[in-house]
C-alpha cells in the first residue's frame, strides 16, 4: 500500500504550497477548524480558495480541514451531551458539503486534560469515542449520498498520558488512521535537555518517549500498525544558559525550553553556521545544534531518513509534520517523499 505523507499547513501557508510540493504530498490537513457553540466553525479561514488550484496540481491529493489545535477549546462541551455530538458531527457533514474538504482531523489537546488551558473532564474518554463514532456514521451517511468516502482522523499525544485520557482499541475503529504527534517529545515542560522527535530513545535520557516508543504504546492500546502515521519537526526546540557539558544533551537548565528555529532559520544561520555545531545521536538517530550555551534539538534529511525506514520496515502508515511553512527549502518534505515512494 503506498504510504502516506500528510503535511499540516496553517491557512496562511496555503499560498504558498508550491505544485511540486503539492504532488508530493498524499494528504494536506489545513489547520485550524474550531469549536464555536458547539460546532466546527471555518469562516475564519481566508485561503480556501486556492485548495482548487491544490487539487489541480495534485488531483489525487487528499485534503482534510484539521479542528482544533493546542489551547483550542469547546470539544469536552460539545461532546459532554448526545444532543452535542450530534450538532458537531452534523457540522462536520456541512463543512464536508462545502466541497473543500475530503474529510475531518480532529486535534483535541487533551481528553480529560485541561493542561492547555480548556475545558476538561474525566467523563472525556468515553465522551471522544462517543462523539468520534457519531462522527463516524455521519459521515459514512454522507458518503452513500456523495458516492465517494470522507476520512475521519485524529492527531494524538504521544505518551500514555494521551492513552490514560482516551479509549483507543475502540476509538481506531472509527478512524481511518492516528497521527501521533511525536514532536514537543521534550521541551515543552522539562529543564532538561533533550531530542524533542527522536526515534529512539538514547542512554542518559530519563523521559524515554520516542518515536518507537510511542508506536508500541499505541500498538498495545489495540490501535493497528497499519493505522500509525509518525510525526516529523519542521521547527525546533531549543534551550539556552547550558552547561557546556556533553555537548548540551542531556544537561539541566534554568528554565523549561521553548520553541526554537524553524528550518528555514536552522539552515540559513545556524546548522554549522555561526558557532552551532551539528552533531549527531546515533542511539536517538537524532541531530542536534550547540554552541557551547544554547542547545536546539530538530529534524533533518538524516534523521528522515531513518523515520521513514521505521515507517517501511515496521508496517505504519506513513509519516506526518507539522509544518509546511517552516521549511521554505523544500529539502524535508523532499526527503520524506524520496524515501517514501
Amino acid at each position: 500500500m503506498k504510504k502516506l505523507i500528510v503535511g499540516y499547513a496553517g491557512d496562511r501557508a496555503l499560498p504558498d504550497i508550491t505544485a511540486e510540493a503539492a504532488r508530493k504530498l498524499t494528504h494536506l490537513n489545513v489547520a485550524f477548524g474550531h469549536v464555536r457553540e458547539g460546532e466546527i466553525q471555518t469562516g475564519h479561514l481566508q485561503n480556501l480558495a486556492h485548495l482548487k488550484q491544490l487539487r489541480s496540481y495534485n488531483p489525487d491529493l487528499k485534503i482534510l480541514l484539521s479542528v482544533g489545535g493546542w489551547s483550542a477549546g469547546g470539544f469536552s462541551e460539545a461532546a459532554s451531551t448526545e444532543e452535542g455530538r450530534r450538532r458537531m458531527a452534523l457540522s462536520a457533514v456541512r463543512v464536508l458539503k462545502s466541497g473543500y474538504f475530503d474529510g475531518v482531523d480532529l486535534d483535541w489537546e487533551y481528553p480529560c486534560y485541561a493542561v492547555a488551558g480548556i475545558g476538561a473532564s474525566p467523563a472525556d474518554k468515553r465522551n471522544f469515542t462517543l462523539l468520534l463514532k457519531e462522527m463516524r456514521e455521519e459521515l459514512d451517511k454522507l458518503a452513500k449520498e456523495g458516492g465517494r468516502p470522507y476520512l475521519l482522523t485524529i492527531a494524538a499525544g504521544a505518551d500514555e498520558y494521551y492513552l490514560d485520557g482516551t479509549e483507543m482499541e475502540q476509538v481506531q475503529a472509527y478512524l481511518d488512521y492516528v497521527q501521533l504527534m511525536t514532536y514537543d517529545m521534550r521541551g515543552g515542560f522539562q529543564t532538561l535537555t533533550g531530542h524533542h522527535t527522536n526515534l529512539f530513545a538514547p542512554t542518559g535520557d530519563l523521559f524515554r518517549i520516542s518515536v518507537a516508543r510511542s508506536v508500541q504504546l499505541f500498538g498495545k492500546a489495540g490501535v493497528p500498525r497499519e493505522k500509525l502515521v509518525i510525526g516529523a519537526a519542521f521547527y525546533s526546540r531549543m534551550w539556552k544558559e547550558v552547561p557546556d557539558h556533553n555537548r548540551g544533551l542531556h544537561q539541566m537548565t534554568p528554565s523549561s525550553g521553548g520553541y526554537g528555529p524553524e528550518f528555514t532559520a536552522l539552515a540559513e544561520g545556524y546548522i554549522n553556521r555561526n558557532g552551532y555545531v551539528r552533531h549527531w545521536d546515533d542511539e536517538a538517530k537524532a541531530p542536534y545544534l550547540f554552541d557551547g550555551s544554547t542547545f536546539i534539538t530538530y529534524d533533518d534529511e538524516e534523521s528522515l531518513h531513518h523515520k521513514c525506514a521505521y515507517v517501511l520496515n515496521a508496517g505504519l502508515a506513513g509519516v506526518m509534520f507539522w509544518e509546511y511553512s517552516c521549511d521554505k527549502t523544500l529539502r524535508l518534505l523532499d526527503a520524506i517523499h524520496k524515501e517514501l515512494h
